[in-house]
């Protein structure tokens, strides 16, 4: 069978939730002798019988069951759009495919996904996270509407992209109660071979801090290298070395962690872009995560004051 007759399909479809060709008839407006007519040809073209009869009621055979599986799932999935499609425009749910650069920290995440969600209208968020290189492929195959990362495009990506600051942070650095006390004195030269906690990923902010540590005569004793920047704070939680991690989130993070913030690095900077096609994009949640922030900008002057 080369080309499934959707119409017969949705006639065995009536018919079998139903339980009989009669009331299904009544449903779909048809004589009994007619549907029963065409059920006779899909199950001739199907080569197969879809229902057997059991004291003169109409039961499923294994393979009819199979057909209506599928046909279920098909008809019930129509049924949700039209549903959908029914209503006004402006209440229809959006659907927001977001990409993360994993360098990302996720309270930044957080913060530069939440005004989609605090839109009126339903927004389905589905987000990934993964290396900026291949999260911008994905946006490329429109597979991602938006993706948030601490890099911009290359230049050769220039006309297939456009990039959007979103927001720019000094970097803070962290520690349990005890190490932060140590570091604080005399800080910076208090951070001489004192146990660091790196992030593995290829973030932009790691190189302008070793250059700082550089900068400031520092030799940095890297004893954790992790690429998971909410397993680093746990291990900083922990007393095994200190960390790094944006001034914004500065409050969320001691509240969180139960770590000390030691220090503002103003210097060192956590710059965060948003990256659409270069078309552009009619989703009113790409649009509102484009738009700008004083509400961060304020927390990020706030905590670093």
């Amino acid at each position: 069978m080369d080309n499934l007759n959707l119409r017969h399909l949705y006639y065995f479809w009536t018919i079998a939730r139903t339980g009989s060709i009669v009331r299904a008839a009544e449903s779909l407006a048809l004589t009994p002798q007619t549907l029963s007519g065409q059920l006779a040809t899909f199950e001739s073209a199907l080569g197969n019988a879809l229902f057997r009869r059991a004291n003169r009621a109409l039961q499923l055979t294994d393979f009819g069951q199979t057909v209506f599986t599928y046909a279920d799932d098909m008809f019930q999935t129509a049924q949700a759009l039209t549903d959908v499609l029914r209503q006004p425009p402006e209440n229809r749910p959006l659907s927001l495919a977001v990409g993360i650069a994993a360098s990302i920290h996720k309270l930044i995440a957080y913060h530069l996904t939440e005004p989609a969600l605090s839109l009126s209208r339903e927004v389905r968020l589905s987000c990934r996270t993964g290396d900026t290189t291949e999260l911008l492929k994905r946006l490329g195959q429109r597979e991602l509407d938006i993706v948030l990362t601490d890099r911009q495009p290359a230049s050769g990506e220039a006309g297939q992209f456009r990039s959007h600051q979103l927001a720019s942070s000094s970097m803070s650095l962290f520690a349990a109660p005890g190490l932060a006390k140590t570091l604080a004195e005399n800080f910076p030269a208090s951070l001489d071979r004192q146990p660091f906690l790196a992030t593995s990923l290829d973030a932009p902010y790691i190189s302008a801090l070793m250059n700082w540590f550089s900068s400031q005569d520092i030799r940095v004793k890297v004893v954790a290298e992790v690429d998971d920047s909410a397993l680093i704070k746990v291990f900083g939680r922990e007393g095994l070395g200190y960390f790094a991690a944006p001034t914004a989130i500065c409050d969320e993070v001691c509240r969180q962690y139960q770590v000390v913030h030691v220090a503002s690095i103003q210097e060192v900077r956590d710059t965060l872009y948003a990256v659409t096609r270069a078309r552009g994009s009619h989703n009113a949640a790409v649009t509102e995560l484009l738009r700008e922030r004083p509400e961060l900008n304020d927390k990020i002057e706030k905590n670093e004051s």
